[in-house]
């Protein structure tokens, strides 16, 4: 399995651009598959970088409703005619950084026709699964962080019923990518138990000191106590990687324009 970071916040060099999102290209014994994309349409200039042929995708899939990650979604249309797109249910519903900031993928995308809407289980082939994990019961810390959604005319915390997380089974291993892990990443290792974990883990809003440092190390402490390997990226945020990586052996990073092969 070949996975090309096509979008994160950072660059593997300066050949390549970055902003805050994530865009993942994986291709499978069965697939190529693209994995969210982006905030804006700048993935498809990293996918170009990498000879990475979006045309030639034959699945789409959208971790969650937030437009750092489905932001470059019209782009993929008008470059790719063909692929079906998987996104939750919830996907198009409307969210919110704070009250005052919009931070939805835009709805009429829905009329292209494309979009496979996801319930709480999928298994789209032998090597593909989609799970929301909606009827799980978290036992470890999961936060919002001022992340919102509309219910009626209130906003509310955001549940996060609108992320959802693909497992890809090949040669034994499970692999899970998760866009940014919101119902938290300690839950989703316990509920999916992959062999190699890969995405962002929401840890960018904590201080790696006072009371919020008890948080990332359990984290650190319980994942290495796991047999997982970890790629994370994104929304873990630059600090708090730092921070785990002096705690985790099994911890790496992926970088705009970054291939990892497993």
């Amino acid at each position: 399995m070949k996975i090309y970071t096509l979008m994160e916040n950072t660059v593997k060099d300066e050949n390549f651009c970055c902003e805050h999102g994530l865009s993942l290209y994986v291709e499978t014994p069965q697939h190529k598959l693209l994995f969210d994309t982006g905030g804006s349409a700048a993935f498809a200039d990293n996918a170009a970088k990498l000879g990475v042929d979006l045309s030639k995708v034959d699945i789409c899939v959208i971790s969650h409703g937030h437009n750092d990650h489905g932001g470059g979604l019209a782009k993929f249309l008008e470059l790719n005619s063909t692929a079906p797109i998987y996104i939750s249910r919830y996907g198009f519903e409307r969210h919110f950084a704070g009250t005052d900031r919009e931070i939805s993928i835009p709805a009429a995308l829905q009329d292209s026709g494309r979009f496979v809407l996801v319930d709480d289980y999928l298994r789209i082939d032998e090597e593909l699964e989609l799970c929301s994990c909606n009827d799980k019961k978290a036992q470890h810390f999961a936060d919002s962080f001022g992340l919102n959604m509309l219910q009626g005319d209130e906003f509310v915390p955001d549940d996060f019923r609108h992320e959802q997380y693909l497992t890809i089974c090949e040669n034994g291993r499970k692999v899970l990518l998760s866009g940014c892990s919101h119902k938290g990443i300690l839950n989703l290792m316990e509920w999916l138990k992959p062999d190699i974990c890969i995405g962002g883990f929401h840890f960018m809003k904590l201080e790696t000191s006072g009371a919020d440092e008890k948080i990332l190390q359990e984290a650190a402490q319980e994942l290495e106590a796991l047999s997982a390997e970890y790629y994370t990226c994104h929304c873990t945020g630059a600090e708090q990687y730092a921070y785990l990586k002096e705690r985790m052996t099994k911890l790496h990073y992926l970088a705009a324009g970054d291939i990892l092969e497993i």
